[in-house]
């Protein structure tokens, strides 16, 4: 069976006349992944051992590993984006880590969020975001409050 795009999934469920019947007929393409497996995904696919994404992230090593091995279900939206960065994540990759993560998305009307889509694009390292948002008089992306 082939895999369904998000966008054909939804026309199928809009246009379902019973939520089972769609759930039964898509079970394949309905998989719940977390946040530990989407990390896995990634590391694979970027070519990345995990002590490099971690090194190259910022965070803590340990706090790291536990959010890889799938100990920390919810990390903070700030380590996420640190994790995101330290891989190498495109924005649209970052957006799924983010809902993975279970904390809210880059939103571009943002001005800080702005410049992390920004930095995602051009692959900047976590220091070099967190110069160019001080350049800016933004928060960095870590030793923010809210990351603590």
């Amino acid at each position: 069976m082939a895999i369904k795009d998000t966008k054909r999934l939804e026309n199928e469920l809009r246009e379902a006349g019973d939520v089972s019947q769609f759930l039964v007929e898509n079970q394949e393409n309905l998989r719940e992944r977390t946040l530990a497996d989407y990390l896995s995904e990634m590391l694979a696919k970027k070519q990345i051992s995990k002590a490099e994404a971690v090194r190259r992230s910022g965070l803590e090593p340990v706090y790291a590993y536990h959010i890889f091995a799938g100990r920390k279900k919810n990390s903070s939206r700030l380590k996420a984006l640190s994790l995101a960065v330290g891989l190498g994540l495109t924005p649209q990759e970052t957006q799924y880590l983010l809902y993975y993560a279970g904390a809210g998305q880059l939103y571009v009307r943002n001005p800080w969020d702005s410049v992390l889509w920004f930095a995602l694009e051009r692959r900047l390292s976590v220091d070099e975001t967190n110069e160019l948002l001080s350049s800016l008089s933004l928060s960095p992306l870590l030793g923010r409050p809210e990351d603590e």
